[in-house]
């Protein structure tokens, strides 16, 4: 692995020791949000100090997860293994483990599920549906399941990518057979605790969450043709929403707030906001919406307002009021990309071919860009999501990994 210190000393680095932690994809509470607090609200020309630049870590499109002073992330070497690589805080790599076969598809090889990071152990799901539970101090795999021979499901178009949910003693991962859509399995041995009914022939691209309303506790995700809602302590599917769109593509976990639910996608099938009942086990459609179709790139909710990217409807960045679905503003002045969300901004990252990070604030009022620089480094698609932990920003770029210091002068 090469490393490159572009605008820092090692004083500096080590100075800048984490202050939050990002263990799973788009942040503590999956949601792309992340908590650290005093960071810039402009950047300088060119964009933020750059500290390092890892490159060596594999083909792949899973973002980092950072805990204390590791940085964990996956990516495939040129013996088609999926590699789970530590780094320091100084960007070296500490340890790499192989934990399996990872897919080599043409459009985008390499790993695509972030590691979840629960208790000293990662939990990460390969391309091929095998879902590996490693031991970090060890550097062992406690225990693995191929969910697609288990649960008789198949693989789907461009190989799964959901980064798994683990909460109260569970693992929830989806399979999506005929007969389960989703599984839960015991996180010390892998075993089935339960599954819920299915609700279609496959399969997403969608990594689950948890809301609770009104004492019940639902993991909420979306499959290949429907948005649904499961008793996260039975596996009783409590409703399902029907939600078609191109190549059946639902890769956006959905958003909750004060009752409400919001889905999207892309292809110009958009999404919509579902109205949970009181005890959390049905759902009413409210309002649907075909301008903000997020393909794959995850959306804000922030003080009643969504904030994402279009993908075939216009490839524009979009506020939507959740109550109503009206568009507060929308701006043709960045393009499709991932946005999460820290201290008051939101970090845009488009792609796949563009590169381009901006900072924009996060506010109703209208669109206000603050800084931006474009990724040069790396290789393949602009498609990871970046995470945020230490007052530190990472975007992982193929087979690169760069850190930039985002913290307030």
């Amino acid at each position: 692995m090469r490393i490159s210190y572009l605008a820092t000393t090692l004083a500096m680095l080590l100075a800048g020791s984490a202050l939050a932690d990002s263990p799973q994809f788009r942040g503590p509470e999956r949601d792309g949000k992340f908590p650290d607090t005093g960071l810039m609200k402009s950047w300088p020309e060119g964009g933020p100090p750059v500290i390092w630049v890892a490159d060596g870590i594999g083909d792949g499109y899973a973002a980092p997860s950072v805990v204390g002073d590791t940085i964990y992330v996956p990516g495939m070497l040129q013996d088609g293994k999926g590699y789970l690589f530590a780094l320091g805080l100084d960007g070296r790599e500490k340890w790499r483990m192989a934990y399996g076969v990872e897919t080599k598809d043409a459009q985008a090889p390499g790993s695509r599920s972030t590691p979840t990071i629960v208790g000293g152990r990662a939990y990460i799901m390969s391309g091929m549906g095998v879902l590996y539970c490693i031991d970090l101090a060890t550097r062992q795999i406690d225990w693995k399941v191929n969910i697609l021979q288990r649960f008789g499901a198949e693989n789907i178009d461009w190989s799964i990518a959901e980064s798994v949910l683990v909460d109260e003693g569970l693992v929830f991962c989806t399979p999506g057979s005929p007969s389960v859509s989703v599984a839960a399995l015991d996180k010390r041995t892998g075993d089935t605790v339960w599954t819920a009914a299915g609700v279609g022939k496959r399969t997403s691209y969608c990594s689950p969450g948890i809301i609770e309303r009104g004492g019940t506790r639902l993991l909420v995700t979306e499959t290949s043709k429907f948005v649904i809602g499961i008793d996260a302590k039975t596996g009783i599917l409590l409703w399902k929403h029907p939600h078609p769109t191109k190549y059946d593509i639902h890769a956006v976990t959905p958003v909750y707030a004060d009752g409400m639910i919001y889905y999207t996608a892309g292809y110009r099938s958009g999404g919509g906001m579902l109205a949970l009942s009181a005890d959390g086990k049905s759902v009413q459609p409210v309002w649907q919406d075909k301008n903000l179709d997020v393909q794959h790139h995850g959306v804000i909710l922030l003080d009643g307002y969504l904030y994402g990217t279009a993908h075939q409807s216009g490839r524009e960045m979009i506020c939507l009021e959740l109550a109503t679905g009206r568009i507060a503003w929308r701006t043709r002045e960045v393009s499709q990309g991932v946005v999460i969300y820290a201290d008051g901004m939101i970090y845009l990252y488009e792609g796949p071919r563009k590169g381009i990070v901006s900072l924009i604030r996060a506010t109703p009022d209208g669109f206000h860009r603050t800084g931006q620089f474009t990724l040069n480094v790396g290789d393949g698609k602009h498609w990871a999501h970046p995470a945020i932990a230490g007052k530190r920003l990472y975007i992982r770029h193929g087979k690169a990994l760069a850190a930039y210091d985002i913290a307030a002068r």
